[in-house]
């Protein structure tokens, strides 16, 4: 053989034709250069087979594998035995690397014994694998990089993530505790399970009473979920308050692999919440020690009479006939006034003196005290809030007059008024900040939503883009070969051997390329609609989410609309109908997510209306200055008392556990930032209809 040279190698015109006619990678080789390549091997290598036929059988294996490849020849020449595949790295004319699985049988010829190397290239293969891996690396540091404290147990209750943001929590260090089976040693100084333990057992139903009473309840914000609010003294310096959402993570069947928990330091609202209900304590304390102040001022005055320091008169039928020094100042007095007043005189108006009388007499009647505050007028005509307390000169005959001690209350009052306002804008402010804060909490968690399925939209594409790519080469590389195959079927092989020819009929029969011929590129074509649809999700969680358009910018509403029903299309197409009827609409200076997260609720909520199959209607309205979106259903509709509630935070119609009642409150406020409104038509057993009126050129403009 060392004598030969590669002509009196060669191949004859017959083994040449059956290689060829071969769609996978071959070459054979009898331990020197290689004696012939197949179409199919010059193009995965990019050499043509002249180019080939001047290389030894193992130079095109990249530099670390061509020994291994030059003794798997060898050793395929020694042993007659198929030989194991061989995985190797080849290096191509254009210098790209290719990664091959190559499977050699020796086999004897008239020439000697040759090795025919068949391929199999797995470079696709590996990509898809890193790009796996990949994808798994960014969802290990998106879990470690996010702010909130975060960690998840697997179904065997092993930590498998404790986060950076976790450890500065707690103070204990990811490497102690990740990959041990004792989640509750940071939080408690005994064990007990965990949220996320109970999770994973399904025992949330069994313990919840026991280990957390009424402080555990479902999430309003995550499905399935749980949170609770506990106190641990061993976190910081003076402890801290922790709010704990856990919920579980499921496989692609569905089933709990595991559970995922995130901790919320809230110690400054509950310091905030403490701090008030002091003050709101001082403040009644305050009002107690004024009344007692007052009482013991009523029995000072008795003994000090004509000293005192609040004005005393004595009145009798309806005038006025004594009075001290104090009401002459209080009062506004001259000297000239010193005579026998008038009552009436120091009221507003004859109906206000009426008024006192009347709430005078039944008491002064029975020999009792008056203590009494209205508004009274000076000499002046000043308008002063007035105490007075009055007495009955003689209990035993109401006709003998009645002394009357008078306070200027004015600052007091205006005092009383500021207090009562403070206390009432403080707890408006209380109000609004427990609904900013479910509103702030919701809000995150659609961000972080959003932010996860803009990345992972991210990431689809890129696997995605390749993959089309290659459908499309693999389209042009297909429809020469089959046309290549159907000439070859053509050729006439009567004045081939009765062994050829059966060979080649045999080949046939079982390539069964007829149906090749038809199957493929249909195969193709139904990959294209598949990817098709793929890149279409992708785009339209994408519009959902608009992470990258968290600013006001002028949208499409229709297309919001198009997206976010797309994203809750699962939620619906077993209960109702969709039908859309859009008009041309401008586009609108809006907050494009929170649009859609509104969108979303109003859909989602439609299809929840309704009991058995049904219809959606998704209307958009064009008039003048402002759009309008309609949200119909023909479900089972709202009472008037429902309408009336509708939008109140956390009033829901839906039962336990089903809704948080924050939707369309949260909606509301949307459409309210916006500068827009919403209106509801319904009513029980006709449906229900939203519509929402929002300015073309935002808040501003209206």
């Amino acid at each position: 053989m060392s004598g030969n040279n590669i002509k009196d190698e060669a191949l004859d015109p017959l083994q040449v034709q059956t290689l060829e006619a071969v769609s996978a990678p071959l070459l054979v080789h009898a331990g020197r250069q290689i004696i012939y390549a197949n179409p199919a091997m010059q193009r995965l290598l990019g050499y043509d087979l002249e180019q080939m036929q001047s290389l030894p059988h193992y130079a095109w294996a990249n530099d670390p594998h061509v020994e291994a490849l030059k003794a798997y020849g060898e050793r395929c020449l020694q042993e007659d035995e198929q030989l194991p595949a061989l995985e190797c790295e080849a290096m191509t004319a254009t210098g790209a690397v290719r990664y091959l699985e190559l499977s050699a049988r020796g086999l004897q010829s008239p020439q000697g014994k040759r090795v025919i190397i068949s391929c199999q290239d797995l470079s696709d293969m590996r990509h898809v694998q890193m790009s796996l891996l990949e994808v798994g690396r960014v969802m290990h540091q998106i879990l470690e990089n996010n702010p909130v404290p975060t960690f998840v147990i697997d179904k065997d209750h092993r930590i498998t993530h404790w986060n950076a943001a976790c450890g500065q929590l707690t103070g204990v260090d990811s490497m102690d505790v990740v990959g041990s089976t004792e989640a509750w040693r940071p939080f408690y100084d005994e064990a007990r399970p965990l949220l996320v333990d109970l999770i994973v057992d399904g025992t949330v139903s069994e313990l919840r009473q026991r280990l957390y009473g009424d402080n555990l309840r479902p999430s309003s914000l995550v499905v399935r979920a749980y949170e609770t609010e506990d106190y641990f003294p061993q976190f910081g310096e003076q402890g801290r308050w922790i709010f704990c959402t856990a919920a579980p993570l499921y496989d692609i069947q569905g089933k709990v692999v595991g559970a995922i928990a995130t901790l919320l330091d809230v110690t400054e609202r509950r310091q905030a919440e403490d701090q008030l209900r002091r003050h709101q304590a001082e403040l009644e304390h305050t009002v107690e020690e004024r009344t007692a102040e007052l009482s013991r001022s009523h029995q000072e005055l008795a003994a000090f009479m004509e000293n005192a320091s609040v004005g005393i008169i004595y009145s009798c039928g309806h005038h006025i006939v004594r009075s001290n020094r104090k009401f002459a100042e209080v009062f506004e007095l001259e000297a000239a006034d010193d005579a026998e007043l008038k009552a009436a005189r120091f009221f507003s108006s004859p109906t206000a003196y009426q008024e006192l009388v009347n709430t005078a007499t039944p008491v002064l009647s029975q020999g009792r005290p008056l203590m009494h505050e209205m508004e009274m007028l000076t000499a002046r005509g000043h308008r002063i809030w007035v105490q007075m307390i009055a007495y009955p000169a003689n209990p035993a005959d109401p006709r003998s007059g009645v002394w009357w001690l008078l306070q200027d209350r004015s600052e007091v009052m205006r005092a009383q008024r500021e207090l009562v306002n403070n206390y009432r804008d403080i707890k408006q402010a209380n109000e609004r900040l427990e609904e900013a804060q479910s509103q702030l909490l919701q809000s995150e968690k659609m961000a972080s939503i959003g932010q996860l399925a803009a990345g992972v939209a991210h990431e689809i594409n890129n696997p995605v883009g390749f993959v089309s790519s290659n459908l499309g080469s693999l389209r042009r590389y297909v429809e020469p070969l089959l046309a290549l195959v159907s000439l070859y079927g053509r050729l006439d092989l009567s004045g081939q051997s009765p062994e050829f020819a059966k060979q080649i009929h045999q080949l046939q029969e079982q390539a069964d390329l007829e149906f090749i011929h038809e199957d493929l590129p249909q195969l193709l074509k139904e990959s294209d609609e598949g990817l098709g649809r793929v890149k279409k999700i992708v785009q339209d969680l994408k519009d959902f989410s608009r992470v990258d358009q968290s600013d006001w910018q002028e949208a499409d509403l229709n297309l919001g609309l198009e997206s976010t029903l797309n994203v809750v299309r699962h939620e619906i197409k077993y209960k109702a109908d969709v039908s859309k009827d859009f008009a041309e609409l401008p586009l609108v200076r809006c907050l494009a997510g929170q649009l859609n997260q509104v969108f979303m609720n109003l859909i989602v909520n439609a299809a929840h209306a309704i009991n058995q199959r049904g219809e959606i209607r998704l209307r958009t309205i064009h008039e003048g200055d402002f759009v309008c979106v309609e949200v119909g259903d023909n479900g089972c509709g709202m009472s008037p008392e429902v309408q009336r509630r509708i939008f109140d935070p956390f009033f829901t119609t839906k039962p336990v556990g089903q809704g948080t009642g924050l939707g369309l409150s949260l909606s509301f406020s949307i459409i309210k930032k916006h500068g827009g409104r919403i209106e509801l038509e319904s009513a029980p057993g006709q449906g229900s209809c939203f519509k929402v009126w929002l300015p073309v050129n935002g808040p501003e403009s209206n």
